[in-house]
């Protein structure tokens, strides 16, 4: 067992599910707004939710806030500040906590930055995606090119300490110089953090049903390498699998999901990771927004102590996408348990072929490993 759980740091998640409309790549718990959000209502919900879940913090405070969706940024800024002002006064929050809110460039929702920033928020997250119209078509995006940089500029405006632009390549039909442009331009806004990731077909999507034309592996590889460069010379340093920073401004929140960190999760779908003093505890929420709001029942949909022997692959599929070295007392600090005499070997193997590299004092993934990180992964829980 875990000796000292007020060590582990604690985030909390809160999810918002409404979208305008549903993105055809779009694997996450979202539903099409049919009306108004039910705002009131949901914010007085998810308060409700998180005292349920409030003891399971075990004396610890909230260091980071993520709002995600769904598309966040369709409540009002007066909901968004009864929210986390309802949060502080249910669990406290750190006076230095990273608080992100997820937003789309529509203008409307552009314009509430300044809201949002006056109700806590201090860090953004813009789903870009592309500011190229043919490929924001092909994705099924709601706003275009010129919004886009419109909410950069009023994400620059609202006062933020930090913000988010969010980036995908190997799009439907996209060439290497649209994919690279497409970079260059955001790096032009002069965000400090850049998540900068390649499109996948997910299960349950449109995508998934009917494909697009993607491009071919050597284009995707071209963009990959290329686009890697202009990062570097731009002064991103790469710090997980798809987040790139400037020094000092990568996202807690997300560290700290990578680095095992335990999260408390509230509202449809979301999901909980807490380090109880009987193991590994996993929490799933009620995915429907009528189900979630049917008011007298339980918001949670199943919960489940982590099968011990679990614990190398969940430890694994976090630890691995960061760049950061691993140090070698990590594992049993976070788990209470021994890494696995079979998982050392499957590691020694690793290095032996490139992926990573072994010392007394800590392990890390190099850039090989990061390239074959599902080939990687699933080599260490074999």
């Amino acid at each position: 067992m875990v000796d000292d759980v007020s060590a582990i740091p604690l985030s909390l998640y809160i999810h918002v599910p409404w979208c305008v409309q549903k993105c055809p790549y779009c694997d996450f718990n979202s539903h099409t707004l049919k009306g108004g959000i039910p705002e009131k209502e949901y914010v007085a919900h998810l308060l409700d939710d998180l005292r349920a879940d409030a003891h399971l913090a075990q004396g610890r405070s909230i260091r980071t806030i993520f709002i995600g969706g769904g598309t966040p940024s369709l409540l009002s800024p007066e909901a968004l500040t009864i929210l986390l002002n309802g949060v502080k006064q249910i669990i406290p929050v750190t006076l230095d906590a990273e608080i992100t809110l997820e937003a789309n460039p529509g203008t409307v929702e552009a314009g509430k930055f300044a809201g949002f920033v006056a109700g806590g928020v201090n860090r953004l997250s813009i789903g870009v995606q592309s500011f190229h119209p043919r490929q924001l078509k092909a994705l099924g995006r709601i706003h275009d090119d010129q919004q886009a940089h419109h909410a950069i500029a009023q994400a620059h405006d609202a006062g933020l300490h930090s913000f988010n632009i969010d980036i995908m390549h190997g799009l439907p039909e996209q060439t290497v110089v649209h994919g690279l442009d497409d970079l260059r331009q955001a790096i032009h806004h002069q965000s400090k953090h850049i998540s900068w990731y390649q499109l996948t077909i997910e299960p349950n999507t449109s995508f998934h049903s009917k494909p697009p034309q993607l491009p071919d592996d050597d284009t995707l590889w071209d963009i990959q390498e290329q686009g890697e460069v202009l990062l570097a010379e731009a002064g991103f340093e790469q710090y997980e699998i798809s987040g790139y920073a400037q020094s000092g401004f990568q996202c807690q929140h997300n560290l700290n999901y990578w680095r095992f960190g335990d999260y408390l999760g509230i509202g449809c779908g979301a999901h909980s990771k807490i380090t109880t003093s009987h193991g590994i505890q996993r929490t799933e929420k009620i995915k429907h927004p009528k189900g979630y709001m049917n008011i007298g029942q339980s918001y949670v949909f199943k919960q489940w102590l982590v099968d011990k022997d679990d614990y190398p692959f969940e430890f694994f599929m976090n630890r691995l996408r960061l760049v950061e070295a691993c140090g070698v007392d990590e594992y049993e600090m976070l788990t209470g348990m021994k890494l696995p005499a079979s998982t050392i070997s499957l590691m020694a193997q690793a290095q032996d072929k490139g992926t990573m590299i072994i010392t007394a004092k800590d392990w890390q993934v190099t850039a090989l490993g990061r390239r074959y990180l599902n080939t990687l992964l699933e080599q260490l829980i074999a």
